[in-house]
Order: structure tokens, then sequence, then C-alpha cells
């Protein structure tokens, strides 16, 4: 079967270690490097990228909490996909915003351009109160006042800013500099209807978590697509035009089996941990927290209507792909799978990547750029490199070994 709309695909990799394995640190770490394993074995078979969460004192739902470190790791053995934080949470009690430039910076030298720059606010009281007792009630100003610095940051010699939650009083040039044209495609995590309205007024790609029917995403869709077409500002050099929604897949030859997965006692855990750790987050009525059990999808006829509403992809590649083209009618431009799913063994993984990959990632997904890639060449700078006068210096002398001579 042939579909028309284009859609790209990625993975999201979160730390998630459910049960007394959170508690053994052999256990810890085999589940981190399996997880750094997929998106290295992702870049094989089409996947354009592999998200990274970034949560802090998280037990079992996410011990992920330097994925930039796992990044470096995955890009010196990968050639093609992009690395993105999912996300850099911003509260200025847990690290100056400078430290952000500069990662990020890093991060593009690195992977040599395929680094997302996704942000937010961070999700819930209990692990951004980690940080100097912070409350979720300071987080929005605080994203405010970073996410426009960021870009200057990179773009000025002589960056200073006295804000209201952080400062450089004295003019400091960021390093490094992002690499090449540009600098990474930024993003910020997207929940209620203004949120995805003010993302795409500020030209910023929007991160989106599926816990609803599908076509229950129209209307956000619709607000970002319809404010990002005439933004009121863009934050950074150019405009990132693209909604990413994560999901669940079952992705295998054998049908009967990805059902069973489906319906397997468990599944449903690591929502439950949403539940209780994400208190900012709506939740659905009546629905266990963790450590009350997770629900139980009871029967194959509960599992189609979860199917049909979008809640999960299971079947064969073909029928998954049917199911993929959902989300292309509603607008996504990006469709992401948390990994570990929940029920998977560990060559059922491996299985669902290559099969995803080889058989319906083809079908929506012809180009073999980057969209992002392409947003990128269409930077244009924001800021003067130079926000006050420039001493009149002159170097007469540098090592004969450095990269660059003196201008003549």
């Amino acid at each position: 079967m042939a579909y028309i709309s284009s859609m790209e695909f990625g993975l999201f990799l979160n730390g998630y270690i459910p049960g007394p394995a959170a508690h053994d640190t052999q256990s810890e770490h085999t589940a981190l490097m399996r997880e750094a394993g997929y998106a290295i074995h992702a870049d094989k078979f089409n996947w354009k990228y592999a998200w990274f969460g970034e949560h802090h004192a998280l037990t079992e739902y996410s011990h992920l909490s330097a994925p930039e470190v796992m990044m470096g790791y995955v890009a010196g053995q990968t050639e093609q996909i992009h690395l993105g934080s999912g996300i850099v949470s911003f509260p200025t009690t847990k690290e100056h915003p400078v430290r952000y430039a500069e990662r990020a910076a890093m991060l593009d030298h690195i992977t040599e351009g395929r680094y997302e720059f996704g942000t937010g606010r961070g999700a819930g009281s209990h692990e951004v109160s980690t940080f100097n007792g912070l409350t979720t009630d300071e987080t929005k100003s605080m994203w405010d006042e970073v996410i426009h610095q960021i870009p200057r940051m990179w773009e000025q010699r002589d960056y200073s800013f006295e804000g209201k939650h952080f400062s450089v009083p004295a003019p400091h040039n960021i390093l490094p500099k992002p690499w090449g044209i540009g600098h990474p495609a930024m993003w910020v995590a997207c929940g209620n209807p203004e949120t995805f309205t003010k993302a795409g007024s500020m030209g910023l790609g929007a991160i989106a978590f599926n816990f609803e029917p599908i076509f229950a995403l129209q209307g956000r869709i619709d607000a970002y697509k319809e404010a990002i077409q005439n933004p009121t500002e863009i934050i950074g050099q150019f405009k990132n035009d693209n909604i990413m929604m994560t999901n669940a897949v079952i992705c295998l030859e054998d049908r009967a089996r990805a059902r069973q997965i489906a319906l397997s006692r468990g599944r449903g855990y690591l929502y439950s941990m949403v539940c209780m750790y994400h208190d900012t987050m709506p939740k659905k009525a009546g629905h266990p927290v963790w450590p009350q059990p997770p629900f139980a999808i009871p029967d194959e006829s509960m599992l189609d209507g979860l199917i049909e509403a979008g809640f999960l992809l299971c079947g064969t590649p073909d029928e998954v792909a049917e199911q993929v083209q959902r989300y292309s009618t509603v607008g996504c431009d990006q469709l992401v799978f948390g990994l570990p799913n929940e029920g998977f063994e560990q060559d059922e993984i491996i299985e669902c990547i290559e099969l995803f990959g080889k058989h319906v990632i083809p079908e929506f997904d012809r180009d073999p750029e980057h969209s992002t890639t392409r947003y990128r060449r269409e930077a244009k700078r924001s800021y003067p490199e130079f926000a006050f006068p420039v001493p009149d210096l002159h170097v007469s002398v540098i090592p004969e070994s450095a990269l660059l001579a003196l201008p003549v």
C-alpha cells in the first residue's frame, strides 16, 4: 500500500528501569547500555531521530539524568541519526543557563550538526524540588527568560545579561559557538493547547506526548500550524515547523506475539509512574497511580479499540503502517516510540527496530535529509557579533601550528 503523506520517525529513550532492577547497579548498567544500543542499531535502519529524556531523582521511571553523556557515546557510533534532548529543563537553580548553551553547542560539534535542542520547564514537583527546593510555579518564568537568551549566547562574542533569574554581569564569549551554519534546531515540550500555540508563535518545534485518542490532538496541531505560519517572534535563526508525537509500538512478524505483548501483565506500569511523578500534567480520571497495579487490557476487543483510537500501534509491519497513517492524517510531522516497551524481550525490541525501519518507515519517509537540516540552511543571524565597542588590540605573533593565520 502506498501512503501519500510524509512523516519522520524516531525512538525515545528515558532510562526506564522498572521494579527491583532500579536498585541494582548491574541491572541499571545493563538497562542504560541497552538503551544506547537501540539508538546505535536504529541508525542502520532508516530511523532519523533518537530522543533522550532528562530526569532527576525519579526512581524506576527514569535513571537518565545526564543524557548528553549517552548522546556523546552514541554519536561516536552512528552516522545519520539525529540525537535530541527530550528535554533539557531550564531551572536556573539547577544550573546556570550558560551551561545549557555551552553543552548544546558542544554536542552540535560532536555530532557534526546532528543534535536537536529540545527544551522545557521540567515536569513534576518532586523532580524540580531536587534543586534548592524549586517549585513548579517558578519554572515557566525561568524557561521564558532562558529560551530568549540561548541564541544570544551562541551569536554574540561579548554576551552579558541582567535578568530576573540569572545574570552574566560583564561581557563574556560563551564557547564553543555552534558548528557550521546556524545552530541546533530548537524545540519545546507542549501539553495544553495554549502551549502548542505559544510554540508555533515562537517558531519552535513542538514535543508532545500522546495520552489520549489521536483525533483529540487535531485542535492542538491545528493551533500550532496556524501560529507557526506567521510567528510573532522566531527564537533563534530559523523556524522549526515540526510537531513530534510520542507513542508505543509493537511491530513483529508474529502478529499473535505482538498482541500477546500488548495484553501482557504489567503493561501500563510506566504510566502509573507518570501519574505519580508528573503531578503538573492532567491525568485520566480513575487511572491507577503507582504503587497501585496498572490497568490491564482485558481482551482482544479492548485492544482493537485502543489501537483504533491511537493509544498504541500493534501488529505486523503492514498493520502498523496502516495505523501510522492516522498520525499523518492529523498533521504529525514526526512519530517517536518509547523504548524499552513493556512486555518486550530484548531480541524482540531489536526485531521491532529492524522491521519498522525496513518496512514501515520507507512508506512514509522517502527523503534522506532530515527536515531540521533543511530548516537550518535558512538560518539568519538575529544579533550583532559584538554588542559593545571592540577594543583596539593588535596581536602580531601566534603559534605557527594555528589552524588559521593572522590576517595580512
